[in-house]
């Protein structure tokens, strides 16, 4: 079974030598210029989006909206983007031993933040990299800061135990 990365974890890209990725810091948060009218009902959170460049020579990194889809609850809903409140990453050079980060401001019902899926397509130097997914939920602990090996199950590693918790909350909805 493949296991999404847990929010937290670093991913490297193989395409692009010394490139990674990390989503983090998924918490709850009031944008800084003030709530949607169309988020109405819903819970603010934030979510962090960090490229780091471990290479040596620079990379165009571009990270915008349209890249980032944000899932919720145990039917993965869209939940509401606030494209105005969010800080994104449009064609910055990162250089060796730096990083970017993007910040995205969401808006989902409360009872569904438990369960947080973020997929993210970066374009590196005008080309696509492949599609990541991170997972996890407003009050679980972030990952590890190691990379998590591609489609292994760790026993006992905070991967295993988000995708059995996360069974675990399906399992409870069914019956």
């Amino acid at each position: 079974m493949y296991e999404p990365n847990v929010v937290g974890d670093w991913r490297e890209y193989d395409e692009h030598a010394g490139l990674r990725l990390r989503v983090h810091r998924l918490e709850p948060a009031e944008p800084p210029r003030g709530r949607d009218d169309a988020a109405g009902g819903l819970t603010y959170f934030r979510v962090r989006i960090t490229v780091e460049n471990r290479g040596e020579r620079p990379c165009a990194v571009h990270l915008e909206d349209g890249q980032i889809d944000v899932r919720v609850g145990p039917d993965g809903e869209s939940a509401f983007l606030d494209w105005r409140n969010s800080q994104f990453v449009e064609g910055f050079d990162v250089h060796p031993l730096r990083r970017v980060t993007a910040v995205l401001y969401a808006a989902a019902p409360e009872a569904d933040l438990c369960r947080v899926d973020v997929q993210v397509q970066l374009r590196v130097d005008e080309e696509w990299a492949d599609r990541r997914m991170w997972t996890g939920g407003l009050g679980l602990p972030e990952g590890r800061t190691g990379a998590a090996p591609s489609g292994t199950a760790r026993d006992g590693g905070l991967a295993h135990q988000v995708s059995a918790f996360l069974r675990g909350q399906a399992d409870e909805g069914a019956a």
